[in-house]
This record gives C-alpha cells, structure tokens and sequence, in this order.
C-alpha cells in the first residue's frame, strides 16, 4: 500500500470530513479542535522504537480561540489541547495503516507539563513514537509524544492509547 508520508492542511480537512479513510472510518476533529495545520512526516519503521512516528506542526497566532478564553488577560493555550493533538496524531496512525474503525483516546499512563504556549510563540511541534500496534478484535495503538513550542520541549506523555472501534455505542 502506497501511503503518504506528510499531509497539508485541506488533506487533514479531509480527514476530517471522512472522505480520507472511508465512511464509518478514523476521523481527526474539525477545526476549531483539529490541533494541528499539518503533518510533516510520517513512516511506519521510524521512531525511537522503531515501530513507527509522526511529527506534526501547528501555527501559533494571537487570535487563536483558545486565547481569548484561557485566562482572560492572562491568555494561554490549555496543555489538555497539547495533549489531545498528541492522542490525535496517535489515533491518525492505525487509519492510516488501514486499520478500520472510529477512534477514540483511551488514557496516557503519564503527562508531564514543563512549558506553556503562550500568543508570543510562534510554533508549537509535536513528535510522536510508536511503541506498539495490537490488531486483533480492537485495533490499538501505544505511543510517547513530546510537544515542543519554538524548539523547546514543554510536554511529555508516555503510554499515549488510543483505539479503533467497529460500533462507538457502549463505549
């Protein structure tokens, strides 16, 4: 199977929409919760485990949403939405291995916050190495991230699972 290695912005849009990988397949979320403009490389041999990365960006601007409410006068990016881009560019890995099924976030065993990102940055990295990939009954991935804002390392997140399911009812 053929699969791109990096995405743009309208690709992930796509993605979005779920005209990448099929009805009743993976989506990313829409903006305002797609967190970040673009992909910049993906494999399923690299990383520091050998198993897979995915390296992603985002574009800090001053007017984006999320400043305008956290914190008024005192504006800030929410680490959670730094921790969900990680879970989301986790989660886009098993889609586009060609697993089926709708994703969902199912916990981090660790976070660690040593940074912010505040409207003066300029952009704000995501690395992501697999660890595991389980196929079976539920697709599952495990993965550590590392969030970056203007090349400095301000969150970590080991065990990162998300997984694929066929039904999302029950879940």
């Amino acid at each position: 199977m053929n699969r791109p290695s990096a995405y743009t912005y309208d690709q992930l849009l796509s993605c979005a929409r779920g005209e990448l990988f099929g009805p009743g397949n993976a989506r990313l979320p829409s903006p305002p919760m797609l967190m970040f403009d673009r992909i910049t490389h993906i494999d399923d041999s690299g990383g520091a485990f050998g198993k897979g990365v995915l390296r992603a960006e985002l574009d800090i601007h001053p007017d984006l949403w999320f400043f305008g409410c956290h914190f008024a006068g005192d504006p800030v990016m929410p680490g959670c939405l730094g921790l969900d881009a990680m879970w989301q560019l986790s989660g886009f890995f098993l889609p586009w291995l060609g697993e089926p099924g709708r994703g969902r976030a199912l916990g981090v065993r660790q976070v660690k916050f040593s940074g912010q990102v505040l409207p003066s940055a300029r952009l704000v990295r995501y690395e992501i190495d697999i660890r595991r990939v389980m196929r079976g009954k539920l697709a599952l991935v495990i993965a550590n991230g590392n969030t970056f804002v203007d090349d400095r390392l301000i969150y970590v997140a080991e065990d990162m699972r998300v997984g694929l399911f066929q039904s999302t009812e029950g879940f």
